[in-house]
């Protein structure tokens, strides 16, 4: 972000709004889910990078939370995004409930390699997502990098005859994606990368080392809309638009990313909102019919009130932001 454009702290702080949303069901970790919201003369934005990633790495979100507040975005090219299903890691049994909350959804998203679990739960929990799908469902699977090389190998083969659409970073290296890719490539089941994307310096490498079929792009941790779309027209793989677990507010920068893709040839993972049992909009952005509106959201000033975060947290997340736009400002 270029620092003449970038707005000073004094006004990023006295639009900031801290947020804290329940969980219907614990995911990567959270059961309840932060966020900063700002609001800029474009309208409301979202600065939510996990709690774990240092200043460094969220300094990207803060630039993306800036210029899709700040600044006119991309011109869309469709009005609306088909979007997945997302399964958290949770028992086959409890798979319909949560597929429950994904209205016309025709694509799921399941969590595997979770720790603590074992392969065989994985099969049982994708087995249970097919079962409730049907041969026409599309499954994809998402490691989040927690398998070693002879572990992914295991599992995909393990899973193949689920008829899996795709496996997302079984792996944590891109080397390792690029191994598991040769090693499974007749199973006919595409390898995507996501964390070698959005949390590497350089986040062509995937595409140079052949590493991948395809991409997993999220707007906040690329650094906003514009910076994502070049990421992808550099990378020339195809590539499915993700969220990081964002608010209404977050996912409507997502779907801003998804709507200005000159080809979207998958459903995206920004159904998200459909995880949280409150959200800061009325209604949530949530599928209806397997689809998204493409357009910026307004939260509810009732339920910005409901969802305000304990004062320390607060405190937090403002000394934060502070942190990430003194990153900004260094870095010119």
């Amino acid at each position: 972000m270029d620092a003449v454009t970038l707005p000073a702290i004094e006004e990023l702080r006295d639009v900031a709004r801290v947020v804290a949303l329940p969980m219907a069901t614990r995911f990567r970790g959270v059961t309840v889910r932060e966020a900063l919201l700002l609001h800029g003369p474009e309208g409301w934005t979202e600065f939510s990078p996990f709690v774990e990633y240092d200043d460094a790495e969220a300094a990207a979100w803060l630039a993306a939370a800036i210029d899709f507040g700040w600044n006119p975005q991309p011109a869309p090219v469709r009005t609306e995004i088909g979007v997945n299903a997302t399964v958290p890691a949770v028992a086959a049994a409890d798979v319909a409930a949560v597929l429950a909350r994904f209205d016309g959804c025709r694509t799921a998203k399941v969590k595997v390699a979770e720790r603590g679990q074992s392969l065989s739960d994985d099969l049982a929990r994708v087995a249970a997502v097919r079962a409730v799908m049907g041969p026409e469902g599309r499954v994809r699977i998402d490691a989040n990098g927690g398998w070693n090389l002879d572990e992914a190998d295991r599992a995909i083969h393990a899973l193949a005859d689920l008829d899996l659409e795709y496996v997302e970073q079984p792996c944590a290296t891109v080397d390792e994606l690029a191994e598991v890719r040769y090693r499974t490539k007749h199973l006919g089941v595409p390898i995507a990368a996501d964390e070698s994307v959005r949390k590497a310096t350089d986040p062509l490498a995937v595409a140079r080392a052949g590493a991948a079929d395809l991409i997993i792009v999220k707007a906040q941790p690329l650094g906003g809309v514009a910076h994502a779309l070049q990421i992808v027209a550099a990378a020339g793989l195809p590539a499915v638009v993700s969220s990081a677990l964002d608010t209404s507010i977050g996912l409507a920068m997502g779907a801003a990313l998804a709507a200005a893709l000159p080809e979207l040839d998958y459903d995206c993972g920004l159904g998200t909102a459909s995880l949280f049992t409150m959200d800061v909009a009325a209604p949530p952005l949530v599928p209806r019919g397997g689809v998204l509106p493409v357009g910026r959201v307004e939260p509810d000033a009732a339920l910005l009130d409901a969802a305000a975060a304990s004062p320390d947290r607060q405190a937090w997340w403002l000394a934060r932001l502070q942190r990430c736009h003194a990153a900004l400002v260094a870095h010119g």
